[in-house]
């Protein structure tokens, strides 16, 4: 069973009794030199998609859930529920927005490498690859002679997700992201 400093994001742990998906990290050190470090997760119950902050000492013992990860393909959006199909035995996955709030900004139709987070056959969640290709849909326009190394400037993706670029972009390129900073990287092979 892993301590608390070795539980990493996306992981599904039991607490009180409960399955949880790890959601977001945060790591506080104390100044005091006897203070010993904290983690803050975010949780998020699987099933009920309830949310909860927990605190946890570095030496603390969690015990981790097994869970499944299938690759997955987006097929549809049905009201607030995002459909995945298995890259396999084409089984439909249905998740709510809300459960995948932060990874729906880099999900289309032609996102390659996602994969559906499965807790007793159950979908909890959504991985995304490292990186995404999006195309810009609005952008101020590119300045000639710009740098790769100039400032840089708001673009509107195709999902709606706002990043910065540099100058030399235009709207209507397809760049890719990083999906852990949401950062832009580079242009996008065609």
């Amino acid at each position: 069973m892993p301590k608390a400093s070795e539980i990493k994001k996306n992981a599904a742990v039991e607490h009180n009794g409960k399955v949880y998906l790890v959601k977001d990290i945060n790591k506080l050190t104390p100044s005091g030199r006897a203070g010993a470090s904290l983690y803050r997760m975010r949780l998020y119950e699987v099933g009920t998609g309830a949310k909860a902050d927990e605190s946890f000492k570095a030496d603390e013992v969690l015990n981790l859930v097994e869970f499944n990860r299938n690759k997955v393909t987006y097929s549809y959006l049905d009201g607030d529920e995002y459909v995945f199909m298995d890259d396999e035995d084409y089984t439909s996955y249905f998740l709510n927005k809300d459960t995948i709030s932060e990874e729906v900004p880099f999900i289309t139709e032609d996102t390659k490498g996602l994969q559906v987070l499965l807790v007793e056959g159950e979908p909890v969640g959504i991985e995304l690859p490292a990186t995404v290709s999006l195309t810009i849909t609005e952008t101020d326009p590119s300045i000639k002679g710009a740098s790769a190394s100039a400032r840089t400037k708001p673009a509107t993706l195709s999902t709606g997700l706002v990043v910065n670029v540099p100058e030399y972009i235009s709207t209507g390129e397809k760049i890719k992201i990083s999906t852990a900073e949401s950062k832009f990287l580079s242009r996008a092979d065609s």
